[in-house]
């Protein structure tokens, strides 16, 4: 959710029961495929065949593609390629299905530190959205569209991580609206070919299911990598304080999936708190693997009985706003255990010389 505490509103997100499974797709509202559109918003010229092809003769999409694809570029050398090769290397206890929760739209970190998942789950507050028709889009306004959909990516690019106050104002601000504009330039600058893309809501009994309406609480979207397996991306806006996960099958959903693996990042130290105890232990309870920095589940919740624990980079407490999260145990456990180096950043302190990565891998019953 990339997300600061002060601006996380108390929601409560009803998401329906379903009565028919006759959904419309996500991106019914434009004639190009899916892929297409967001190989175009990604900078990244759509089949010969689309009727988004001509439009890559336009100057504004190709000073979109030059300065989008040149972003990319830049955080894919710098962090995303160290963080598949780290996590090859790294992490050992692999499951289909991977929870980043408070991640909002950010799959390009649950890509790259679990590309062998088949179903990733993406969590937050941000709204779904939904893709205008990107054909209809010319002269200023489709100049104008792609770069606030630029501007949507600016902290991602600079720190590997989106903030809540300024998404809310970000993915509202141009024709490209809410998570899903983001969701495809990840997937398609990632080299991922989207194939289906619906807005789904969840039964009594945590069941996805697609939904008739043009925006959702949630979106379902399959896709292959380049080796052609078929997986599924989850993006749910809802509520993860105990009160929302109550009044949502959220965790019901994500308990079908089976036992995952987990990513925890610039989560705003929420799970620190009471109101957060829920998915704390959810994730504690349905995890093979947790990788977090120092705003996940605090270090005293992890049983070294149950849990098997290794520090890398550096923990030098919060940031200034986050002073009162200081974990003395964790900062001792830094200074005692057997830390190694880590060639990236993530979180709040995203530089590699400062950042801290706790890999917590679940101990086999009688292991």
């Amino acid at each position: 959710m990339r997300s600061l505490r002060r601006n996380h509103p108390i929601l409560t997100l009803f998401i329906a029961l379903v009565i028919s499974v006759s959904g419309l797709t996500a991106h019914a509202a434009d004639k190009a495929d899916p892929n297409d559109v967001a190989r175009f918003l990604a900078g990244l010229s759509p089949a010969s065949s689309s009727p988004l092809a001509a439009r890559t003769g336009d100057a504004a999409w190709r000073q979109h593609s030059s300065q989008i694809r040149a972003a990319w570029r830049a955080i894919n050398s710098r962090q995303l390629s160290k963080i598949r090769s780290w996590s090859s290397s790294k992490l050992r206890n692999r499951r289909d299905t991977m929870f980043y929760m408070f991640g909002g739209p950010d799959f390009a970190h649950a890509d790259a530190f679990y590309s062998d998942a088949s179903t990733f789950v993406l969590s937050g507050l941000e709204a779904v959205g939904r893709l205008p028709s990107v054909s209809a889009l010319k002269g200023p306004t489709l100049t104008s569209a792609l770069a606030a959909l630029r501007t949507s990516f600016t902290n991602f690019q600079k720190y590997g991580y989106f903030i809540t106050a300024e998404m809310n104002v970000q993915f509202r601000a141009g024709k490209f609206s809410g998570t899903l504009p983001v969701l495809y330039v990840m997937l398609a600058s990632s080299g991922k070919t989207i194939h289906k893309v619906e807005y789904v809501a969840l039964t009594g009994s945590g069941k996805a299911v697609p939904i008739r309406v043009r925006q959702g609480s949630a979106v379902r979207i399959t896709f292959s990598g380049r080796n052609g397996k078929q997986k599924t991306l989850y993006y749910f806006r809802t509520n993860l304080t105990n009160a929302g996960v109550a009044n949502s099958n959220f965790l019901k959903f994500c308990k079908l999936l089976g036992e995952g693996v987990s990513l925890v990042k610039s989560a705003s130290y929420l799970m620190h708190m009471g109101s957060f105890s829920r998915v704390r232990s959810f994730l504690l309870n349905n995890s093979a693997t947790i990788v977090q920095d120092d705003t996940g589940i605090p270090f005293k919740f992890f049983r070294r009985s149950a849990w098997k624990l290794r520090p890398f980079g550096k923990y030098l407490g919060p940031t200034e706003q986050f002073k009162s999260a200081y974990q003395k145990d964790l900062a001792t456990f830094y200074k005692t255990g057997r830390v190694r180096s880590v060639p990236f950043g993530i979180g709040y302190r995203w530089h590699p010389a400062r950042t801290n990565v706790l890999v917590a891998e679940k101990i086999a019953s009688g292991g």
